[in-house]
């Protein structure tokens, strides 16, 4: 019965012509008075042959239009190959221009400046609760020590606390571990700036009495001999009088979003100070 199933057009095809070629023999055997009888059988295997043209030409073009879409698909295939190899090229491209862009600010920064600057690529973070450090692909071997300013353009984002051979760590100004003397840029009111961690960074020892804007740029100060004085260190986001402490709240958010740095620049050495 599977067989039967399995092979049916095939058996049907060849049993109408066992019995087409059994009359056919038959007349030429037996003369033209079997011809009332040809004609009977002619009439009986003519639908039938029809039919069964007409299944095999339907078994036909069912396995042309089978044929025709495995190109397709086969086609469609080598398409979403190439459009997934132009997609990497674009993409390899995109980040060549963003790469041009921040190293054309870097450029830029090292043109306008009378420093002497390391470009180091960032290649690992720690932006923990308790630590907030980078590890960038510069060390001794390239001039650099423990104690130089990094920057990130426009401004300065910490220092080496670290130094090997080939490798650095960057303690961030945002590290509650980081402290150093800052001005207001606008009236160059002194104070501390100190890491906050998450919140940024706190300009602290601010008397009350001291004009403190929101939007002031902070710069550094200078005294100290560890940054040259007039690095832009940040924006004062908030400015807290309601205390009653003798000192002002004052919240500094960095120029550069931390999180996302890939190059930096290391000042090695300083020609004159920035005014």
């Amino acid at each position: 019965m599977f067989l039967f199933r399995k092979y049916k057009t095939a058996i049907l095809i060849a049993a109408v012509l066992i019995v087409s070629l059994s009359f056919v023999f038959y007349g030429l055997r037996y003369g033209s008075e079997r011809i009332f009888l040809k004609k009977i059988v002619m009439e009986i295997a003519s639908p039938v042959q029809g039919a069964l043209d007409y299944a095999v030409k339907s078994i036909r073009d069912a396995w042309l239009r089978y044929i025709f879409l495995v190109g397709i698909q086969e086609e469609n295939k080598n398409l979403r190959k190439k459009i997934g190899e132009l997609e990497a090229t674009i993409n390899t491209y995109k980040e060549g221009y963003l790469e041009a862009q921040r190293l054309r600010k870097i450029l830029a920064v090292e043109n306008e400046s009378n420093h002497t600057f390391v470009c180091a690529r960032v290649i690992g973070k720690e932006l923990g609760s308790l630590s907030r450090t980078l590890l960038i692909n510069k060390g001794s071997s390239d001039g650099l020590r423990t104690g130089m300013p990094v920057l990130a353009p426009p401004g300065l984002i910490g220092r080496l606390t670290d130094v090997s051979w080939h490798y650095s760590k960057v303690l961030l100004l945002i590290d509650e571990n980081s402290n150093m003397d800052a001005v207001v840029q606008r009236n160059r009111t002194q104070g501390i700036i100190s890491g906050a961690g998450p919140e940024g960074m706190i300009l602290k020892y601010v008397p009350q009495t001291q004009d403190v804007q929101k939007g002031d740029v902070i710069v550094s100060s200078g005294i100290g001999g560890i940054f040259p004085a007039g690095l832009m260190v940040g924006l004062v986001h908030d400015v807290d009088r309601k205390n009653t402490g003798l000192f002002l709240k004052i919240s500094v958010l960095p120029f550069t979003d931390l999180s996302k740095l890939e190059e930096v620049l290391v000042l090695t050495s300083a020609a004159q100070e920035i005014h």
